[in-house]
């Protein structure tokens, strides 16, 4: 579907299914409730994703679970709010060090000029004015494809407004801005107090507060007062690798896991630095000229 002159488009490119659901899922619901236009790229199939759920670890799933996870994200992508999703192509490269990492089609080992490619397509045919990625940095968390995610994100928004670069694929679009998706060291912080404050114990052991703080980097924080539940039911939509019963996911209250942290954590990668900090809109200074555009 191409975008009609003027609306907005947000689009995000995660590595596996379930990864929409678990960064950034309330900012993606509140767009589409505004009526922006909202894209999903996931770069790999999940296929060798771990069955966490108790109640479905068989054989049987376990043989078929690529066709699996490609429902589970279509679930997940409807409750959260996205239009469309878009599958790059690639095989799951598996944790680092893993045998899944030799596998000939798996996303590490693509050749990085072609997954820019399939990105840079993706991006001039849905023409977002916002994109939102991985960081480089990834909190001592670095499995191969989110790390891969970050490396062609960056050449792909550079590359898609250029004329002169594969115009195959489609004319050029230059989006506007592209932001680092986050959790941020406060966000972890005050979910542990919450558990500790409940006499609950907290999943969170020292692993997480050794791991480096990219707070400072944070520009944008956007409230996502009543769209917490999308991060919750997209979650729920994965099965195969959600435990339901999970208290690092589902272990708070309801009300109280809807009270903490009511906002999303991005860091402006490219585009224009707002005036002020921390901004409150991915589509900050982009409204007007949207707006323009239909008139």
């Amino acid at each position: 579907m191409v975008p009609s002159a003027g609306r907005l488009c947000l689009l995000t490119v995660h590595a596996h299914p379930d990864d929409e659901a678990s960064k950034g899922a309330p900012t993606v619901a509140r767009y589409h409730a505004e009526g922006v236009r909202t894209v999903l790229v996931c770069c790999t199939g999940g296929e060798e994703g771990e069955i966490l759920n108790p109640a479905l670890d068989k054989p049987s799933m376990a043989e078929k679970l690529a066709e699996i996870r490609a429902e589970e994200l279509a679930r997940a992508a409807a409750v959260i709010g996205y239009d469309e999703v878009v599958m790059l192509g690639y095989r799951d490269s598996g944790m680092e060090g893993s045998e899944a990492n030799t596998h000939p089609d798996c996303f590490a080992n693509a050749d990085l000029d072609e997954a820019v490619s399939r990105l840079v397509s993706v991006i001039r045919r849905h023409r977002p004015q916002v994109i939102v990625t991985y960081p480089e940095d990834q909190g001592g968390y670095m499995h191969p494809d989110h790390v891969r995610v970050h490396d062609i994100s960056i050449p792909a928004f550079e590359r898609a407004g250029d004329a002169h670069y594969r115009p195959d694929l489609g004319e050029p679009w230059s989006p506007a801005k592209l932001y680092y998706t986050l959790w941020s060291r406060k966000r972890i912080e005050e979910r542990h107090q919450a558990f500790q404050d409940l006499g609950l114990k907290s999943p969170y052991n020292d692993w997480w507060f050794k791991r480096p703080s990219t707070d400072d980097q944070i520009t944008t924080q956007v409230p996502v007062d009543g769209f917490i539940d999308a991060r919750i039911e997209g979650l729920l939509a994965h099965a195969t690798q959600i435990d339901p019963e999970s208290t690092f996911w589902f272990g708070l209250p309801p009300e109280v896991e809807r009270s903490i942290h009511p906002y999303d954590d991005y860091v402006l990668a490219r585009g224009p630095r707002p005036a002020e900090l921390p901004e409150r809109d991915l589509f900050e200074g982009l409204r007007a000229e949207a707006a323009g555009e239909s008139g």
